[in-house]
């Protein structure tokens, strides 16, 4: 399952820590971040809550780069 979230970052560095910071949560399949569109890909292990998932990867994200927001 893919869904897409909308973000709030302030440069392309911070996006690609989010992204990175994404893509190594356990239930994460594959995340991409646009920084010109502030969108958030994120593509779901099969049998993964994505809720669950997404409380984790903002957890990560906060981690990396604190000022960060994911809309869920």
């Amino acid at each position: 399952m893919k869904k897409t979230y909308k973000i709030d970052v302030d440069c392309a560095n911070c996006a690609n820590k989010m992204e990175e910071a994404a893509r190594k949560t356990p239930g994460v399949a594959n995340a991409t971040v646009n920084f010109m569109t502030l969108k958030m890909n994120v593509e779901f292990e099969e049998g993964q809550e994505p809720d669950a998932v997404m409380q984790q990867v903002r957890k990560a994200c906060k981690r990396v780069e604190e000022d960060c927001e994911i809309y869920l």
